[in-house]
């Protein structure tokens, strides 16, 4: 037998608990000096380690997903020439079978072993395949169908992509034959025994797995798995071990399309900026996509103008453009460029108007109470050296029902799983300005008082007619109040401004005769709006808010309880 070498991992430098998130080769495999054997990534890289010396590989003491350290023993390695005793090569292996697995094996994917079915088979029998075990994973979950109702697939050949928080792993094909029914869909979680596909398979006799045609796949080879070998032979370059890749494109739609090899942590890295791993090629072994293929990726894509990631936009929304229209036919035009404020602020409201289910809640408050109060007051103002408009007033208000109604001052998560509770009140208030629409948020309002609410009003909306607002100055609301009652209108339906979940709307306060059980009084009576995210809040919830925003209004005593 063998002597069989130690291969321990190397000083990596500082670095601890660095996890296994690939195994490049299998017992048996010849490797030659350098050849990588493994895969790590910590937080901050991803590396490979390589063969210390040429041999046959023996033993693997590592699986995916352990935490190993320097020293730590990663497998066995019997010297060149010998064999290694742990994994002979089966003496019936065909040549065609090694081109095959040549053609198929990717890095990044962790294919797990199956028992080989009979291959001798009824005609046009349907054979269901079902997931096999592919060791201590649950609840795997279905990110990729590589072939379609009606496709032929060769023995071996990818199936699907499941992905696990420590790997990524495609499922092969037990048999040869035709796809006829998918039991499986992207996003389902999946276990050992669950039913992945049907396949009909070929007439009775021996399957060869290069009968079948692989379901198209504009990176792989095609033909027979000889043929593909010599394909891959003849686009390598002299003395180059790998293919020779594509260069890094800009523009996505004008990518090679095909499966997309990367770790788990690139595939997230992927996901947080957008972009579809389909259209990157990537420079790592054996053609796998690193995280400088998807940072140059974006990179090129953003210098081209164009988008990073062939996907509609949030939501699933892809809209047709408005046509084009020369309006000069129909008459003399002028041409006005549209202001700074109004282009950020109009792209913001369209983002937030077509992700945002709105719902608008119409109410009205008798304010005849507070308004006379409000008026006793100015002397008390003018000393304070304030401006005291109802807006503070109302301020308070809406800090009282946010704190009855806590889902009002809250934010939907990005992925759209959790409520984020917020313990401040900061309340945006629309100025309006010449050059546009501006939103300053008032800090603290519920633990402030109103003539300090009314001087905080007067600095910002100075501040913001002098568009003198800072970045800070407008960000970080719970809720946003729009008051038109110093121009005029009756009800309007304000846009959330997202990620806040709602959004006030005051109308101009009007006398109005109400009854009192006896007899009609005048009363002061002002209409409002609340416009809401429904994925956040109901309905009933909605009236209940606005109906106790009123209760407020009318006897602005109660905010004292």
């Amino acid at each position: 037998m063998a002597q069989m070498t130690e291969v321990l991992l190397p000083d990596i430098g500082d670095f601890k608990d660095v996890e296994v998130i690939e195994i490049l080769v299998r017992p048996g495999d010849t490797v030659a000096v350098e050849d990588p054997l493994i895969t790590l990534e910590s937080d901050k890289a991803s590396m490979d380690i390589p063969a210390p010396s040429a041999g046959t590989v023996g033993e693997i003491r590592v699986a995916v997903g352990d935490k190993i350290n320097e020293g730590d023993l990663i497998l066995l390695l019997a010297a060149a020439g010998e064999p290694g005793g742990e994994a002979p090569t089966p003496v019936d292996e065909a040549p065609a079978a090694e081109a095959a697995e040549m053609v198929d094996d990717a890095p990044g994917v962790v294919e797990p072993t199956m028992p080989q079915p009979d291959l001798v088979v009824a005609a046009g029998e349907a054979r269901d395949v079902l997931l096999p075990d592919i060791g201590d994973f649950h609840d795997v979950e279905v990110i990729e169908i590589l072939v379609g109702v009606g496709d032929e697939v060769a023995e071996e050949q990818s199936l699907l992509t499941l992905e696990s928080d420590k790997a990524t792993m495609e499922i092969p094909a037990p048999f040869a034959g035709v796809v006829q029914s998918i039991g499986a869909a992207i996003g389902d979680k999946i276990n050992k025994g669950d039913l992945l596909m049907t396949l009909a398979t070929a007439a009775q006799g021996t399957v060869a797995a290069g009968d079948a045609a692989p379901a198209e796949d504009m990176n792989q080879p095609t033909g027979s798995p000889a043929q593909a070998a010599e394909q891959i032979e003849a686009e390598r370059a002299a003395g180059e071990k790998e293919p020779l890749r594509r260069p890094v494109i800009a523009r996505p739609e004008d990518a090679p399309r095909g499966k997309a090899h990367a770790s788990p942590g690139v595939r997230r890295f992927a996901r947080e900026l957008g972009v579809d791993l389909y259209h990157v090629p990537g420079s790592g072994p054996k053609g796998r996509i690193t995280k400088e293929d998807v940072q140059g990726f974006v990179k090129r894509a953003l210098s081209a103008g164009a988008p990073a990631a062939a996907t509609p936009p949030s939501g699933g929304l892809a809209l047709p453009a408005m046509p084009e229209i020369d309006f000069s036919q129909f008459g003399d035009i002028e041409e006005q460029p549209l202001g700074r404020i109004k282009k950020l602020s109009g792209a913001h409201l369209h983002r937030a108007w077509l992700n945002v289910p709105h719902v608008t809640q119409f109410d009205e408050a008798d304010i005849t109470e507070l308004e006379a109060f409000r008026k006793s007051q100015k002397d008390e103002a003018a000393r304070a050296d304030v401006k005291l408009t109802f807006m503070p007033f109302l301020m308070k208000a809406v800090c009282k029902a946010m704190a009855e109604y806590p889902q009002f001052n809250s934010s939907l998560s990005a992925d759209g799983e959790k409520l984020i509770l917020k313990k401040y009140m900061h309340i945006g208030v629309a100025v309006d300005t010449p050059n546009g629409l501006v939103v300053p948020v008032i800090r603290d309002v519920d633990q402030k008082g109103i003539f300090d609410l009314a001087r905080d009003l007067g600095t910002l909306g100075d501040k913001a007619r002098a568009g003198k607002l800072s970045p800070t100055d407008m960000q970080g609301g719970s809720l946003s109040i729009s008051s038109l009652g110093g121009i005029g209108g009756t009800q309007f339906t304000p846009i959330v401004n997202a990620p806040e979940v709602a959004i006030l709307g005051v109308s101009r306060a009007a006398m109005q005769p109400k009854w009192d059980g006896a007899a009609f009084v005048p009363r002061l009576v002002m209409p409002f709006s609340l416009s809401y995210d429904h994925r956040v809040i109901d309905g009933a919830e909605g009236v209940r808010f606005t109906r106790y925003l009123g209760e407020l209004l009318g006897d602005i005593r109660k905010l004292l309880l």
